[in-house]
């Protein structure tokens, strides 16, 4: 039996992702390459928005040979300090965003360091690091140590700088570049336009530049961290808290109101009634799973105050009608921003949605687009298995005069907002079908579709008003002829008279469309809700 166990051994996580590149989204050579711009580009927003700075960041890609590239990524924000470097790049789970509850790109502490590990593999060659940082510039090399987890740093040069920010450069190799719908153009195509306060510079591997300036010139509000809230977490997730805190909080009373939100005194007293068997006051590190299932029951049993819905900074009404003209020029665009909600009982979130119609859209050649954006992250993969998608697709579309939604020239953008996204896997690419996520997604864009719809109904009925005021006009000239042939009257005069009523009957008649779109606006809304 105990050759059963002769080849058992312990692996690290960076061990597990080499063997499952796939699970960060690092499978196929055009996909791989998406992915890649994604982490570092998103990682650089981060960074400069939490410094307070408007984000500049220059991507170069330099083809070396067929499926070999060498991709630089150079932002403006603060730097990372010398003793984080390594872990910050270097390391899988290390970095500032997995263990907090607020609103940001990242969610894992795994993004840059599998872009580093993954030009190791690919090309055998380390990361080319230079960071900014105090009026110092510094250039390191970064490998991953996989059987460890543990980063590789070796520092190149150090000097005196009055820059800052952090350029990444790594080679890959078995990558495909792709000007496609997925492909890293689009990417930062979609990335400027939730991003409108940033600026960023493309240059491909043809030497094509392209750069999308930014159209407003203040950095969003500062999301900020929020406790916990009762309703969102597990027995599990207790016993987690319980033992990280126990040296700050003799007793679980005192746990509970300081760590989650929403809890006070009242509240607790409210526990301990609901729950007589579990102690309060006892030490945190010595609750049991059975105790933490009772809270957690408790927990459900008690009125709690929504969790703090202020933490969600949106894209925001104008900035999204400032990114839309900027890029596409639409021939006619509706936002739509819902109210904060919940989900899982305790997690806070809320859906903007956009629906661009014509011009500038049309002449993109866009049909039937739906652009899905998480915390203003475009996800350009796994679109099939995405909430949205599968939410915008169950909208039946002739409902706001579109016949056939993937044949019209519109672009519907949404974008999911919250402290914590429910992503479907570990790449980041889709977001779960949770159904109160799905609920809102639905009710955000049936709410610019009725927008578009007084909009594509007012147009299309003045056309055929327009035309057939067109039509009638055409015999006035001959009409007014033979009546002052019939009359004392001169043909002018009664020519002027003519046009004036047909003029004054068009006028009433676009002004009952007007009446009769906002009557019908009203049906759609009750509609809407009923469903």
């Amino acid at each position: 039996m105990a050759d059963l166990f002769k080849d058992f051994k312990e692996h690290s996580i960076a061990e597990f992702f080499k063997k499952n590149r796939q699970m960060l989204g690092f499978s196929g050579p055009a996909r791989s390459f998406t992915v890649i711009i994604h982490e570092l580009v998103t990682n650089s927003l981060d960074a400069c928005e939490e410094a307070g700075i408007l984000p500049e960041i220059e991507v170069e890609i330099t083809q070396l040979a067929d499926d070999h590239f060498k991709i630089k990524v150079k932002d403006n924000g603060p730097g990372i300090p010398e003793k984080y470097v390594g872990k910050a790049l270097g390391k899988m789970l290390a970095g500032t965003k997995f263990h907090r509850y607020i609103q940001q790109r990242g969610q894992q502490g795994i993004g840059a360091s599998g872009c580093v590990m993954l030009s190791y593999l690919t090309s055998g060659k380390n990361t080319i690091a230079i960071s900014c940082f105090d009026k110092v510039r510094k250039e390191y090399e970064i490998g991953i140590d996989l059987k460890r987890n543990e980063p590789i740093l070796r520092k190149i040069s150090e000097q005196p700088t009055e820059e800052s920010g952090l350029t990444i450069i790594s080679e890959y190799k078995e990558l495909k570049y792709e000007k496609s719908n997925k492909g890293p153009f689009e990417y930062l195509r979609r990335t400027a336009l939730a991003n409108p306060h940033a600026t960023i510079k493309l240059k491909e591997p043809d030497g094509t530049i392209s750069v999308f300036p930014r159209s407003i010139t203040v950095n969003p509000p500062r999301p900020f961290e929020i406790k916990p809230h009762p309703l969102g977490i597990s027995a599990h997730d207790l016993l987690e808290f319980c033992q990280r805190y126990a040296k700050d909080y003799r007793k679980l009373s005192s746990l509970l109101q300081e760590v989650f939100s929403r809890v006070s005194a009242n509240k607790v007293a409210e526990l301990r009634t609901l729950t007589p068997d579990v102690d309060f006051d006892k030490n945190p590190a010595l609750v049991t799973w059975e105790e933490a299932e009772k809270i957690i029951n408790s927990f459900k049993k008690v009125k709690w105050i929504a969790p703090s819905m202020d933490a969600l900074v949106p894209i925001g009404k104008e900035q999204i009608e400032a990114s839309f003209k900027n890029i596409f020029n639409p021939e006619y665009l509706v936002v739509t921003e819902r109210s904060p909600k919940v989900y899982r009982g305790g997690i806070p979130f809320m859906v903007e949605a956009a629906i661009a119609y014509g011009g500038g859209v049309e002449a993109a050649g866009k049909k039937g687009e739906i652009m899905r954006f998480a915390n203003r992250v475009p996800l350009l993969f796994d679109a099939s298995s995405c909430a949205i998608t599968e939410t915008i697709k169950t909208i039946d579309w002739s409902r706001y005069n579109l016949k056939n939604f993937e044949e019209e020239p519109i672009v519907v953008l949404v974008n999911f907002v919250s402290v914590y996204v429910p992503y479907a896997s570990t790449g980041k690419l889709a977001i779960a079908p949770e159904e109160d996520v799905m609920d809102e997604i639905k009710f955000a864009v049936m709410e610019a579709a009725r927008g578009m719809q007084r909009y594509i109904s007012g147009k299309r009925r003045t056309m055929e008003l327009a035309t057939k005021k067109r039509l009638v006009m055409r015999y006035v000239p001959q009409l007014a002829s033979d009546v002052a042939l019939l009359s004392d009257e001169k043909k002018e005069k009664i020519e002027k008279k003519l046009i004036d009523i047909i003029e004054s009957k068009y006028s009433k008649e676009v002004e009952e469309e007007e009446t009769k779109g906002e009557e019908n606006e009203e049906r759609e809304e009750e509609v809407d809700v009923n469903e």
